[in-house]
């Protein structure tokens, strides 16, 4: 990573450190000072939104070191969310674990699921893979719908709210803090991951399996290594969604999120966690303006159906993904990294 001007790395620690400079930190301590007291000039909608958007960024971290990283395509992710809601509801509802018991167990359990459902990766790739991850998700859902006595099938399952020394965090704000608290917790874990010689193996799959193979890059545990990882995230992610609705059903984890979470790492970019990050807040913002400008913009022309602008959210996503698969491939952070390449060069930036 380019630095500013007379800014120069002594060590090896300082060469790996995330955050280089005092404008680095000072950024990040303004940032997590403005995120922390959201709740206090926020609305219940705004707290809303932002908390169902930290729940899809940690399930599009998970994606983003499996796909992004490792190149393993998969559009079965709502399924393992689904896996790790479920695991989460039965445990507290059936059961009577405590939340915190079960959220480590409902992404072990995804995790677990996805090594299982990985195990084609190791003959298959491309669109074969990519049908196999289609058949995954169908193939969990339909595991619930079977099992009615246990997770409640197509009616679904009350769960309980999340406690925390005996205070029930049910208020939009306790619970915003506790996604929020996760979310950059799960940010620190992913940036370290691909870090780490298992993240550099990741990208050497990625970019040729073969090749990968011939120096030493063992496929068969990496891979597996690369889904078990990106499900333990959707796990959590699905855990974390149930609670907060308090409720679970099958509903709550569509095949088209997967797309849309797909979608967010080609926005954002591929093989960048603040690629998956700026990709998530992105089309969740775009919801948002969709949804507030929707009924303003057909009020304007009465020749739009209802029925249209109701379908302007999709429209919009489909063809913001459209553009950015066209005009910029590498995604906002490649842009990102552009602009910061010109201003700390500046005025010799060309």
């Amino acid at each position: 990573m380019s630095l500013p001007s007379g800014v120069f790395q002594q060590s090896y620690a300082q060469d790996m450190a995330i955050f280089r400079t005092r404008t680095h930190w000072l950024l990040l301590l303004v940032f997590l000072v403005l995120l922390f007291t959201m709740p206090i000039f926020s609305s219940n909608r705004m707290l809303t939104v932002a908390t169902i958007m930290g729940i899809s960024v940690i399930s599009v971290l998970g994606l983003q070191i499996l796909t992004g990283y490792c190149g393993q395509i998969s559009i079965g992710h709502a399924g393992f969310m689904a896996v790790g809601g479920y695991v989460s509801a039965i445990l507290t509802a059936k059961l009577g674990w405590s939340f915190w018991a079960a959220l480590p167990c409902a992404g072990l359990s995804a995790g677990v699921v996805g090594i299982i459902f990985g195990l084609p990766s190791l003959k298959i790739k491309g669109f074969y893979l990519i049908m196999a991850t289609v058949a995954a998700h169908f193939i969990i859902i339909w595991v619930v719908l079977q099992f009615y006595d246990v997770t409640g099938g197509a009616d679904g399952l009350a769960v309980p709210r999340p406690e925390l020394g005996g205070l029930v965090l049910k208020s939009k704000a306790s619970y915003f803090y506790l996604v929020m608290i996760i979310a950059c917790i799960s940010v620190y874990l992913a940036k370290n991951i691909v870090r780490t010689r298992a993240g550099r193996a990741f990208v050497a799959i990625r970019d040729n399996d073969l090749a990968a193979e011939v120096m030493g890059v063992n496929l068969w545990i990496y891979k597996l290594t690369a889904f078990f990882i990106g499900c333990v995230f959707a796990g959590v992610a699905g855990a974390l969604l149930v609670h907060y609705f308090a409720f679970i059903s099958t509903d709550n984890f569509p095949f088209m999120n997967s797309v849309w979470y797909l979608g967010m790492l080609i926005v954002g970019g591929m093989g960048s966690i603040a690629g998956a990050i700026l990709g998530t807040v992105s089309l969740k913002l775009l919801d948002e303006l969709v949804t507030v400008f929707g009924p303003t913009l057909a009020a304007v022309f009465p020749a739009i159906a209802a029925q249209a602008a109701a379908s302007l959210g999709l429209i919009m996503r489909g063809m913001v993904i459209i553009i950015f698969l066209i005009f910029e491939p590498r995604g906002l952070v490649h842009r990102w990294e552009i602009i910061k390449s010109y201003y700390r060069r500046w005025p010799f930036s060309y």
